[in-house]
């Protein structure tokens, strides 16, 4: 069976990767192909020195062939990003990775994507290619939200202010993270207001340090409940490492071992150093009132 293949990282699988996708997909019902997605993995940023360390993705690649799969995609395919795969020259690279194992009949990618040798493989270069290998063309115009460009990067820098609930706009969905609930060391639970300590399956970016209202999902129960969710490091503690904590507001239960996913719906307050543990647990007690109250208010508009 032929293939309509889209080409490219789709960190976070916002609103301007999924016009993409729909273009390939519509492409790909139109000829009864199936609707493939290449990426890459690390990102190429690192591999070719434009990123001075590794960031955190928006996405997992199991999240990725989740949400790709939800929308329809046959099959996602993840290529290991070496300096040798950067050097092909384009048609290389589109023989080799694309024609060869999907029988590639289109291609479909965003329009400022460009592969191969030095970025060459730009959109002209990549049409050019399409009429000499046989294969249909599409560049996708960058999606524009309020002026610009949506973006992993733009998104990213949402999430770094603690802005989640833009971030959401401009991705589709709730920024989320997934983790096993681990044994902490029960100070919550003192404080009167029992916490689930989050370890995430694999590495992702995280919102900035605060306390946030957010939705939790129990291993795979479709039921979620309001959260009142905190990131950092606990600074009445003058603790040194980032700890996740989730109180599940007005549920009871025993969490240690099972999946929780939180999504993030809107940021509360920063972190504080409060002067006694009297303060901290008023102040609890004061962020669990306002983010009952705004999850109530937030799901009766849902």
């Amino acid at each position: 069976m032929t293939s309509v293949v889209s080409v490219g990282v789709f960190d976070g699988l916002h609103l301007g990767h999924r016009v993409i996708m729909d273009r390939a997909l519509a492409r790909a019902r139109t000829h009864s192909a199936r609707c493939v997605v290449v990426s890459f993995d690390p990102h190429p940023a690192l591999v070719l020195a434009r990123a001075f360390k590794a960031v955190a993705p928006l996405t997992t690649h199991t999240e990725r062939r989740a949400l790709l799969g939800a929308m329809g995609v046959d099959h996602y395919e993840v290529i290991p990003f070496t300096r040798e795969l950067a050097a092909l020259e384009p048609e290389a690279f589109i023989d080799q990775y694309l024609i060869e194992p999907f029988g590639m009949r289109d291609l479909v990618v965003g329009a400022n994507f460009a592969l191969g040798r030095g970025r060459s493989g730009h959109v002209a270069r990549l049409a050019e290619i399409g009429l000499t290998r046989g294969f249909g063309f599409e560049a996708v115009p960058l999606l524009e939200f309020e002026g610009s460009p949506v973006s992993s990067t733009r998104i990213r820098g949402l999430l770094a202010e603690g802005n989640v609930a833009e971030a959401a706009r401009q991705l589709g969905r709730r920024y989320s993270i997934t983790g096993k609930v681990v044994t902490g060391e029960a100070i919550g639970r003192t404080l009167g207001c029992p916490t689930a300590n989050i370890q995430l399956h694999e590495e992702k970016l995280l919102p900035a340090d605060g306390v946030y209202a957010a939705w939790g999902r129990i291993d795979n129960e479709a039921t979620r409940h309001p959260v009142a969710m905190s990131i950092g490091l606990r600074p009445t503690f003058g603790e040194q490492a980032r700890s996740l904590e989730a109180h599940l507001i007005d549920w009871s239960g025993e969490l240690v071992g099972r999946e929780l996913t939180i999504e993030f719906e809107s940021w509360l307050r920063g972190q504080e150093k409060f002067p006694s543990l009297d303060a901290l647990a008023a102040a609890i007690q004061d962020d669990v009132r306002h983010i009952r109250a705004q999850l109530a208010a937030t799901s009766s508009h849902a």
